[in-house]
């Protein structure tokens, strides 16, 4: 039993797409609140944190990077 269009089975698919590649390049060491130039590449250009989606970091990583990121804010460095 699928969905009954072609349109909503196209849909389906749109909503359930995979993750992009996993990034094993960002080391532990960079990803401080003392580093901003290099937290900044995690941020928009209004100071808003890209989604997992879209960087292709994982879970852990990501909660990470966003801790630092608002100590990086508290600290008046971003």
């Amino acid at each position: 039993m699928g969905p009954k269009t072609e349109e909503r089975a196209m849909n389906l698919r749109r909503a359930n797409r995979k993750m992009p590649r996993r990034r094993y390049d960002i080391p532990p060491a960079k990803v401080s609140y003392l580093n901003p130039e290099y937290l900044s590449k995690f941020t928009t250009e209004s100071g808003k944190i890209y989604s997992r989606r879209t960087t292709g970091v994982s879970a852990k990583q990501h909660r990470k990077i966003t801790r630092e990121i608002k100590r990086a804010r508290a600290m008046n460095l971003m």
